[in-house]
């Protein structure tokens, strides 16, 4: 018996004829019962959070590009080569939050014959994109301050002070909007890293500013970008882990697969529990696949019903599929 995909509420299970027993009262084809049906909700909740993401992502993406924008005109109207610098900084950025909605976007595609689990992991890569390109911006930034260090450039404090403080206003909006999606989406959790890592360098960029302003220690510039280029790298770091450990199908993080393994077995007809896999299709979709080994007069949908909502209840795993197997069952051997 294998359990259908989620939501498929027309699905039916064929039960082989079998005994009267204390497991068993079932006629010999069953409905799929409301509980069976819980991850249809569970796909609608997903769908409006996705929905929300995309429109958070928009926002900032608009607004990073507007004062991209602004700071191109103004550099190219004054002549003013750190306005060009900095808006080149934000295409960088624009880049990033664009690459994010895409992928959100292009996940919402439905499933096909080759691909039949959709487009859920571009935002799994996306979000390990994100996180490797703020590595590698990070190390140049290192590279750069050790030049610095050794022949400090004559910096323009006032004007500094002035393109970080714009900055850091579009960017602390960005945060503010990302906050809330950024435990829902492993995509929008690395672009709100990259806004992060802007709103560090503006606040980096404005005190640095205000120190050589006042004192004319020029260091102070390359020393707060080394700061901030390691506080980054150690934050993109968890990042780029949970990105890989989804690609690599790990099982997530806050599930305890030994748990699992324990809590099917505890059903009422169950013998064992093998080839128990748990991974992550996105964030926030994680999927089950098991054989379970039952007693011959519990071949039915009764024990599967009570499978599946231990695992809801317990784990809040709605995507399965449950192969039901009695001791007489002989697999074949796979290959490793």
């Amino acid at each position: 018996m294998v359990l259908p995909s989620q939501g498929d509420s027309k699905s039916f299970y064929r039960i082989p004829a079998t005994p009267a027993s204390p497991c068993s009262s079932v006629s010999r084809f069953a409905n799929l019962s409301p509980t069976m049906g819980a991850g249809h909700s569970h796909n609608h909740s997903h769908s409006h959070a996705s929905s929300r993401n995309r429109f958070r992502l928009a926002l900032t993406l608009g607004l990073a590009a507007a004062y991209m924008v602004a700071e191109a005109v103004g550099g190219w109207l004054t002549g003013s080569l750190a306005l060009l610098a900095d808006a080149g900084h934000m295409l960088s950025d624009v880049g990033a939050l664009g690459l994010s909605l895409f992928a959100m976007w292009m996940a919402q595609r439905p499933p096909t014959s080759r691909r039949t689990y959709g487009y859920h992991r571009l935002e799994i890569l996306a979000a390990l994109a994100n996180g490797a390109t703020l590595v590698a911006i990070s190390i140049l930034v290192l590279v750069e301050a050790v030049h610095r260090f050794q022949k400090p450039p004559e910096v323009d404090a006032p004007v500094m002070m002035g393109i970080a403080a714009g900055g850091l206003l579009i960017n602390l909006a960005g945060l503010w909007i990302l906050h809330e999606g950024r435990s829902e989406s492993l995509n929008v959790h690395g672009a709100w890293l990259h806004v992060l890592t802007d709103a560090l360098g503006s606040v980096q960029a404005i005190a640095a500013g205000a120190v050589i302003w006042a004192f004319g220690w020029e260091w102070a510039d390359p020393l707060a970008s080394v700061l901030i280029a390691l506080l980054v790298i150690y934050s993109s770091w968890s990042l780029l882990k949970e990105a890989t450990g989804v690609l690599m199908e790990s099982a997530p993080s806050h599930i305890n697969v030994d748990e699992v393994r324990e809590a099917m077995a505890g059903v009422r007809g169950v013998i064992e529990v093998h080839d128990l896999h748990v991974w992550t299709i996105t964030s926030g979709m994680e999927s089950l696949s098991a054989h379970v080994v039952v007693e011959d007069g519990c071949y039915d949908c009764d024990v599967l019903t009570e499978i599946r909502s231990t695992l809801h209840d317990r784990f809040g795993i709605d995507h399965m599929t449950v192969q039901m197997e009695t001791e007489a069952f002989e697999e074949l051997p796979t290959r490793v």
